[in-house]
């Protein structure tokens, strides 16, 4: 099995700005000197956590779903982080996979953060996502699902192997509630015997809250392999298929979990 190669980007975000950001992310991954499998942008990437929807949303097949698929050619990598897509009369705080060659899948965030009423802005969804990428199998989910472990648990197949390699949270998670995010990815990591990448913002909002970043990897013993806060950053990392395949067969703990469906 390959390796897979990540690239990260921790950066501030202009308010309500597509253009800036998408301008400032452009910048960003011109930088990426090396090559790379998979770039994960933060959630709300182009606006920030704004439920001013009327405003920023877009439909599909538009600016930033465009952007995207220009990067995506130009990296020759897999491009991924959410921003806010209207769809007939809902709006949707959406994941794009976006490949190389123009292909995508979607993911609409499950799990709505009602203290910052975006579940009265936004449809939430109700369909997991795991997508393949040089045969790793990976589940990228949305900030706030962070906190929902029975959404992103681990299901064995009937084959007995694991449902995915690498999870994925691309967030706008406040610092003040940063000790909760660090915790919880590491836990997410070792209940689910599987990497887990959590990608978050930095700086200040148009609503006054403050970001620290605390952009991670964390292996599947609970170990941070890259951790940064503060700064902004653009960091390319390599995932060791190997390392886990050995660790599922030493502690196959997966074996003896509770079968369950989501209904």
């Amino acid at each position: 099995m390959q390796d897979l190669s990540v690239t990260l980007i921790q950066t501030d975000l202009f308010w309500e700005n597509p253009t800036a950001n998408l301008a400032n992310l452009e910048e960003k991954i011109a930088q990426i000197s090396e090559p790379t499998d998979l770039i994960i942008l933060p959630e709300m990437f182009n606006t920030g956590f704004t439920m001013n929807v009327k405003a920023v949303a877009e439909p599909m097949n538009l600016t930033t779903f465009k952007w995207m698929k220009q990067q995506a050619k130009k990296t020759n990598a897999v491009v991924t982080g959410s921003y806010i897509v209207k769809e007939e009369n809902h709006y949707y705080n959406r994941l794009i996979w976006m490949r190389p060659d123009g292909t995508y899948e979607t993911y609409d965030k499950r799990h709505l953060f009602r203290m910052g009423g975006e579940h009265e802005s936004f449809s939430g969804g109700n369909k997991q996502l795991i997508v393949e990428l040089k045969g790793w199998w990976i589940c990228p989910l949305i900030c706030y699902d962070l906190r929902f472990p029975i959404w992103s648990r681990q299901r064995a197949t009937e084959s007995s192997t694991l449902a995915y390699d690498l999870l994925i949270y691309v967030a706008n998670w406040p610092a003040v509630r940063s000790k909760v995010w660090d915790t919880l990815l590491q836990a997410r990591a070792i209940e689910n015997l599987s990497y887990c990448i959590g990608v978050n913002r930095i700086g200040e909002d148009g609503m006054g809250l403050n970001y620290s970043g605390n952009t991670a990897i964390i292996d599947f013993k609970g170990n941070h392999l890259f951790y940064q806060q503060d700064i902004e950053i653009v960091t390319t990392q390599t995932l060791c298929m190997s390392d886990l395949t050995d660790f599922r067969t030493k502690f196959p703990a997966f074996l003896d979990a509770d079968a369950f469906e989501i209904i």
